[in-house]
This record gives C-alpha cells, sequence and structure tokens, in this order.
C-alpha cells in the first residue's frame, strides 16, 4: 500500500504553516531561524513527494542543494547571533534597535 501525494502535501502545510508562525509570532534570533528551517524542510518533503510521484530524481536532487545551503545559513546565522550577544546581551528582536552598536 502506498501513501497518497495529498498526505504529503497536508503534512508538508502543516510544518510551513508551523514554520510561518514561528517567523511571526516569536521575538527571539534562535526561534526565528529554526522556523526557517521548517519552512526549509516543509519544501524538501515537497520535492521529495513529487520526485516520488512523477518518478524523477530532480526533485531529491534539489534537497540536496537546499541542505547545503540550510547548513551555510545555520553557521552564518549563528556566528551573527553570537556577535549580537556580545554586543548586546540580549538575542530578543524587540531590544535590538536598528542593528546599531
Amino acid at each position: 500500500m502506498t501513501i497518497p501525494l495529498s498526505y504529503y502535501l497536508v503534512l508538508s502545510g502543516i510544518v510551513f504553516l508551523t514554520g510561518v508562525v514561528g517567523v511571526l509570532l516569536r521575538r527571539n534570533i534562535i526561534i526565528i531561524l529554526l522556523s526557517i528551517e521548517l519552512m526549509l524542510n516543509a519544501t524538501n518533503i515537497n520535492f521529495v513527494a513529487f520526485s516520488q510521484y512523477f518518478h524523477d530524481i530532480a526533485g531529491q536532487v534539489f534537497v540536496f542543494f537546499i541542505l547545503t545551503v540550510a547548513a551555510a545559513e545555520v553557521a552564518v546565522g549563528l556566528a551573527i547571533i553570537i556577535a549580537l550577544y556580545r554586543a548586546k546581551s540580549t538575542i530578543n528582536i524587540d531590544e535590538l534597535q536598528l542593528l546599531k552598536w
């Protein structure tokens, strides 16, 4: 028995909406970065699901590129967070005004 494509799309939509809600409602930079990662993973689910549905490997190749970019994003994002925390002693977005040092 195979799982229908619509199940993957619903799962992807739920994960993506969770990421959007996290970006819009949270004020912690780390939580916002994790929410962006959730949105990227939702697109990965879509790519793999459609790749399986159409019997084409191209979607899975895109997933590897997205994971590579996401790993670089995490490295750069954490470096920025550490620099901000050292300068301002907070990672709350509301307390960081215009990123003035």
